[in-house]
């Protein structure tokens, strides 16, 4: 959906009200209170709707879905017929038709046949590019049919996880942070740090604080209203569902906006350059043609080309310059690569972003539920003077007599924001499911555990609560005892850097309190840093009592008053105790980032986590695999002590290892790095090969991937909270968890639907493959398609030897020869040192470049015009006898020889050049398929390689199918002046196909031997 975007002097919602046909009826729903809303949708905030009801509406209602948006077939045909290339056919097509008439005298039927294949050609072009725009929408379909958003509702009294789809007006919806909202909600319940991101609607970045009371008339401009696909970026809520489909406020905008357009990826950055490149070369080549006959053949040999006739063979050379297989091609590796990351669970939402991930140099990754299995366990418990595990801690529960435990329980069971779905409480509490993030489901079983959660929370009354978010990295309860006769008590559970300025006392395993002084502080974080150096993530639960005196009475039913009191009362807690929670590494990332480092990419982990617990996870992982590690502190003392000016963040300086950061580097050259906040260096960071950003705010994730593309890397981000999302949309390639928050999938390029780490790589072997097989795909298109037909035009009008191949031949050849043998290489498998290489830089790595043209045209393209010109020479007159002939052979006599048989000579040798080109492509092909291995290690006729076998199995037939029909069909060589071809012609062009073969391999034996030579740094 396009952005509304708000302007000075005017609301933009009374601007919005001129275009979108809302209800009145719709427009009071802010309005009406509570309890006016649950009458007026018949439902319920205990019992929410009952199945007849849900019933009947949905048959009313429909679906919860947006219709599709109009389809503008006449705007896609136009863009199919007129775009990539296509404009340079339609030129070709205009200037055959006008060398067939008026300028025909008399019209040449062969111009007009030429004229029509053209057109045919342009109608494929189309067809293909309609085609590629098909088949991507069913792909992108199946992908969002793979990607349901699901919510939590109430029906029949119990809360249930049901398909975002499934909603009907009247439906309670709950929901909290990194929830994206299914449907337009009217708020009855919302936390106090309730937020709602409008910037898709508003344009406006700052987070919306939301209420359940009404802040405005206008519909849109109150808070109490969550508009459907909106995101909640911190709190949690619960709301009446008002509008579903395209009764929502985004319904009725998706009717009246176009999408909004998306910045280029790097293939279609790729892929409009080489459309650029051609195009020139092309039209340049044209123009050649033209001006050597104006300036020159035209008044020295007037009798060779008419005006038609030079028209034409200059048509002839751009289309010849004209890959016609690359649309093609492009559809099927873009369907191919679909079908692939299917296969393995990844859904890349943008296909052609795909070839982003081969230009991947750093990945940064998120810790929990990424890098970790998100499977969080409390195993250790901690009092001052005592550590147990869970299974001792249950002991001395079970015995009941001890108060710290029970304060400790108590703490963890009040203290969360996580509930067990009451449809799997019959199950062992390690398979139910829970509704709340990692950390709060792990302290809830640990509670649950320990004594059923819900006899606690029948004993307590909430009174009031903050809702953990990653600022502040800690959450508040105020409980106060059902039965009365008590103050509430303060519970707090959160960081321990973070709640420690916060604390005054400390208990003991006993249950006796002390005063928190030096000793036990120390021996507190000693135990924190121990179990942070086992990769635990460490967290502290806290209270206050209110002896002799209850600063909330008479305000327990005042939010407003409570947050005021809960904040001045945040102080002089007493430590209850520490819980370490383990989250283990999935058993994949250690060997994936093992092969991300050999293939130049560098992992860096980003967590909120303490700096120990990062850097011990980051080491089971394989990002750091140094036995020292540098901080921040170390750099600026090695910066200082080498070079005092090294401090200074100068921006633009060069990513490599600088002197100050070679100090710190290992034995192998990697240098590993934990940061852990604080003023950030980037010019000596980034030259750091193994990196942890540990401590980091949601603030913090987005400054790092902008840093780390200001150094000219590019970026992929991993991530699944609501947190990440801001740095998913900053990167290069966001990638979010198929378990991940609504609003980290939004904003992410790519979904790995199985959480799989490891998919990753299959990713981004699949990136560089699309690139590598597009490249191969042009360098066996461009020798024959374009430079072995410009040089018979050359030798033509510069040299006045009779046109060895004429231009339907020529179409022939782009259209359907190539085109059907490029299409095997698309099916290529990927080369075995393809994660070995460095990734692409895609600054200096271009699809084609001089080096790429070297090899087309410098080498195959050179040589496969010199072997075609050779075979015709063999079979007719000396190339002595045919150079400077020009209008000799058009005049007749030539060679003793009348014209009938000239041109029947012509017509003959204009095929065998057309066969051997076709012949010795076969070569090309062959020698194309690797880059650097030998071909014989990726043979097509034998190992695995089965799609390519087969293709190759029928495309040498193909080939050779075509030229049977174009040159031994009567009314082929009566239209198009084609003739039939000796047999001896059949066998001579193979030598040819194989000496190119055994050049380019020994060209690749060079490049393996002498990595770093000359011929190494000009190959392609």
């Amino acid at each position: 959906q396009s952005r509304i975007s708000r302007r000075s002097g005017t609301g933009w919602w009374e601007r919005l009200c001129r275009v979108l046909p809302l209800r009145k009826a719709l427009l009071k729903f802010n309005l009406d209170s509570v309890d006016e809303t649950l009458t007026k949708f018949g439902t319920s905030r205990i019992q929410g709707l009952e199945d007849e009801a849900i019933k009947r509406r949905r048959e009313r209602d429909g679906p919860n879905v947006l219709s599709s948006p109009p389809n503008r077939i006449f705007l896609k045909i136009f863009d199919w017929l007129f775009s990539g290339l296509c404009p340079l056919l339609w030129i070709a097509a205009v200037f055959v038709w006008i060398s067939w008439k008026p300028l025909g005298n008399p019209a040449n039927p062969q111009y007009l046949a030429l004229d029509v294949t053209i057109f045919l050609v342009i109608a494929l072009q189309a067809s293909f590019s309609a085609y590629q725009e098909w088949t991507t929408s069913r792909i992108m379909a199946s992908i969002t049919s793979m990607l349901p958003t699901e919510t939590i509702v109430t029906r029949n009294g119990a809360m249930s996880t049901i398909v975002a789809t499934d909603l009907v007006q009247g439906d309670v919806v709950h929901i909290r942070g990194g929830d994206k909202i299914p449907a337009d909600l009217r708020l009855i319940e919302a936390s106090r740090d309730l937020r709602f991101d409008r910037s898709m609607l508003t344009g406006e970045s700052d987070a919306v604080v939301a209420t359940v009371n009404s802040t405005d008339e206008n519909y849109l401009e109150t808070r109490n209203i969550a508009v459907m696909g909106t995101h909640v970026t911190q709190g949690t809520g619960v709301g009446v569902v008002i509008g579903t489909g395209d009764s929502t406020v985004m319904g009725r905008i998706a009717k009246m906006t176009t999408s909004k357009g998306t910045e280029k990826t790097l293939l279609q950055i790729e892929i409009t350059r080489f459309v650029v490149v051609v195009a020139s070369l092309s039209l340049v080549a044209g123009m050649i043609l033209l001006v050597m006959w104006a300036a020159w053949l035209r008044k020295s040999y007037p009798t060779f080309l008419t005006l038609s006739d030079v028209l034409v063979n200059s048509t002839g050379v751009i289309v010849a310059f004209v890959p016609d297989g690359l649309p093609i091609c492009l559809t099927l590796t873009l369907t191919l690569i679909a079908k692939r990351m299917q296969r393995q669970n990844v859904l890349v939402k943008n296909l052609t972003t795909v070839e982003t991930l081969g230009s991947v140099n750093v990945i940064c990754s998120d810790k929990t539920g990424t890098l970790t299995q998100n499977l969080m366990t409390v195993v250790h418990a901690g009092f001052l003077d005592m550590a147990l595990t869970t299974d001792e801690l249950k002991t001395r529960y079970s015995s009941g007599q001890s108060a710290a435990v029970q304060r400790l329980y108590d703490t963890a069971a009040l203290c969360n924001g996580s509930t067990f779905d009451s449809q799997t409480m019959s199950l062992p509490i390690a398979d139910r499911r829970v509704n709340g993030d990692a950390t709060d489901t792990a302290i809830l079983r640990f509670a649950e555990h320990l004594r059923p959660v819900s006899q606690a929370q029948s004993e307590y009354r909430k009174l009031f609560e903050i809702p953990f978010n990653s600022k502040n990295k800690w959450m508040l309860s105020l409980q106060e005892r059902v039965e009365g006769g008590s103050a509430p008590v303060l519970l707090i559970k959160g960081a321990p850097d973070v709640l420690l300025p916060r604390c005054s006392f400390i208990q003991d395993s006993k249950g006796d309190v002390h005063v928190l002084d030096k000793n036990s502080l120390e021996q507190l974080m000693a135990l924190q840093r121990r179990w942070s150096g086992e990769g635990q993530r460490v967290l502290m639960l806290c209270r206050r009592e209110f002896h002799g005196s209850n600063p909330f009475a008479g305000r327990e039913d005042d939010p407003a008053e409570l947050e005021v009191i809960v904040a001045a009362h945040n102080t002089d807690l007493c430590i209850v105790g520490l819980v370490g929670i383990v989250d283990p590494p999935r058993k994949e990332i250690p060997s994936v980032v093992d092969i991300c480092r050999r293939a130049g990419i560098r992992v860096f982990m980003v967590t909120g986590d303490f700096a120990l617990t990062a850097a011990a996870i980051a080491r089971q992982c394989h990002i750091i695999t140094n036995d020292g590690v540098d901080s921040i502190v170390d750099i600026r003392a090695k910066a200082l002590e080498h070079a005092p000016g090294a401090l200074a963040d100068t921006r633009g300086e060069k990513p490599v290892l600088n002197e100050c950061a070679s100090q710190v580097q290992s034995n192998d050259g990697v240098t590993s790095l934990v940061l852990s906040r604080g003023e950030l260096h980037w010019n000596i960071i980034c030259g750091y090969s193994e990196i942890v950003f540990a401590r980091t705010t949601p603030d913090q994730k987005l400054p790092i991937v902008q840093e780390l593309r200001l150094y000219e890397n590019y970026v992929a981000v991993t991530g699944d909270g609501v947190n990440d999302s801001p740095a998913l949309k900053a990167a290069h390639i966001g990638v979010a968890m198929g378990g991940g928050s609504e609003v980290a999938k939004e904003a992410a390029d790519m979904v790995l639907l199985d959480n799989n780490f490891s998919s990753i790589v299959v990713a981004i072997e699949n990136g560089r493959l699309v690139f590598e097989n597009l490249k191969k795909v042009l360098l066996y298109l461009l020798p024959a398609g374009s430079f072995a037909e410009f040089v018979p035009m050359l030798l033509n009008m510069s040299l006045g030897v009779p046109l060895p191949l004429s231009v339907i031949f020529m179409i022939i050849i782009c259209m359907l020869t190539d085109v059907w043998a490029s299409i095997s290489l698309m099916y290529e498998s990927p080369e075995s040192d393809i994660m070995l290489r460095a990734p692409r830089n895609p600054k200096k790595e271009h699809l084609v470049n001089l080096k790429f043209f070297g090899q087309a045209y410098g080498f195959i393209g050179l040589m496969g015009a010199l072997f075609a010109h050779i075979i015709i020479f063999y079979g007719g007159f000396t190339p002595g006898e045919l150079f400077l002939a020009f209008d000799k052979w058009t005049l007749g006599g030539f060679g003793g020889k009348d014209q009938a048989t000239l041109n029947a000579l012509l017509s003959t040798g204009q095929s065998v050049y057309f066969l051997s080109l076709v012949i010795i492509q076969w070569g090309n092909m062959f020698a194309t398929r690797t880059r650097r291995q030998s071909v014989f290690r990726q043979n097509p006729l034998w190992g695995t390689y089965s799609e390519p076998a087969a293709l190759v199995c029928h495309f040498i037939p193909f080939t050779l199918g075509v030229v049977f029909l174009f040159c031994y069909i009567g009314w082929f060589n009566r239209v198009f002046g084609t003739a039939n071809i000796p047999v001896a012609f059949f066998f001579l062009p193979i030598p040819f196909a194989i000496i190119i073969v055994v050049l380019d391999e020994i060209h690749k034996l060079a490049v393996r031997t002498y990595p770093n030579g000359l011929l190494t740094r000009i190959s392609w």
